[in-house]
């Protein structure tokens, strides 16, 4: 029985949503999940009668404290050691839940990956990227998109790993194509970082190198996997949302767009800690939270850290 933990209080919305997402999740999977819900009992009390979830479908871990969106992370998860967020990495650190997921404060949940479960042996820095919906109906994954925004060409390299090893498994993409992004196609071109990376990617074997890929290349299919520095990461991903906001404004209807609505495909994986632990938006909805816990489910079923380690352990 894999156990996912959801933390209830995270999010604008919370914990309504999260309970709608678990509910959901519980009506439409037929995977075999427990899950476990961490937060405040009194509050979600107030609308568990109304979803009628399996009384052997959850379990509901009460917690005291919950961390405010705009707290100092280390200090929140340091003064509130009975918040959702940090019992919920206690739990996972201690084997008692398979994975844990989250919409609430980003920072909190990055500092208790990396300092509650910590990285994979051999990573030099865990990731985490963002989907873009290409126009044939795919998903291409993008990263860093934020965690680290300065970086060396060996941490190009292990994203292009991890990110090669997502796509595979996770997103059922069968020898994903890898790309690193660059001011132009051709080998020797963009600045002392991608130049360095590009010999890297060009001899890992444990990825099928395409080459550079441009801004221009992004969203269609030319590259599942567009590796780059979290600094160039992010300025993709918010010029992608603001797309998707701008198209919402104007009520203009198109599918590919409706894509961009990042409810659709629920959060983001930090890749290269030791254990599943998926980061949603803070203003996450039910279908958000629902998504979320099938990614994890996914991600434990897979092996997928398994899979990351015996890869390592080919280059380590």
């Amino acid at each position: 029985m894999i156990r996912v933990g959801i933390d209830m209080m995270g999010g604008d919305f919370a914990p309504e949503e999260a309970l709608k997402g678990v509910a959901h999740f519980l009506e439409s999977d037929d995977h075999a999940v427990h899950i476990v819900m961490f937060g405040d009992s009194h509050l979600i009390d107030e609308h568990l009668s109304a979803l009628q979830l399996p009384a052997d479908g959850y379990t509901l871990v009460h917690t005291s404290q919950s961390i405010d969106m705009h707290e100092h992370p280390t200090k929140a998860l340091k003064e509130k050691p009975d918040s959702s967020i940090a019992v919920g990495f206690q739990q996972l650190a201690q084997g008692n839940i398979d994975a844990f997921i989250s919409a609430g404060n980003t920072g909190a949940m990055m500092v208790g990956a990396m300092f509650s479960i910590k990285a994979i042996e051999g990573i030099l820095r865990p990731t985490i990227g963002a989907y873009l919906p290409r126009e044939d109906g795919s998903l291409g994954l993008l990263l860093d998109v934020g965690l680290n925004a300065d970086c060396k060409p060996e941490h190009l390299n292990q994203f292009a790993i991890l990110g090669s090893l997502y796509a595979e498994h996770i997103l059922n993409i069968k020898s994903p194509k890898v790309g690193l992004v660059n001011i132009g196609e051709e080998e020797g071109k963009g600045n002392l970082l991608a130049q360095a990376t590009y010999p890297l990617l060009k001899s890992n074997e444990l990825i099928h190198f395409i080459g550079n890929v441009e801004g221009r290349d992004l969203l269609i299919n030319k590259a599942d996997v567009m590796v780059c520095e979290g600094f160039t990461g992010n300025v993709v991903l918010k010029m992608a949302e603001s797309i998707h906001d701008i198209i919402k404004r104007r009520n203009i209807q198109d599918e590919y767009f409706d894509r961009f609505d990042f409810e659709a495909h629920g959060g983001v994986p930090v890749l290269g800690v030791a254990k599943p632990v998926i980061i949603g938006h803070g203003i996450s909805h039910h279908t958000s939270f629902k998504n979320m816990l099938r990614i994890a489910t996914k991600m434990v079923e897979s092996d997928l850290n398994g899979k990351i380690k015996e890869s390592l352990s080919q280059i380590l």
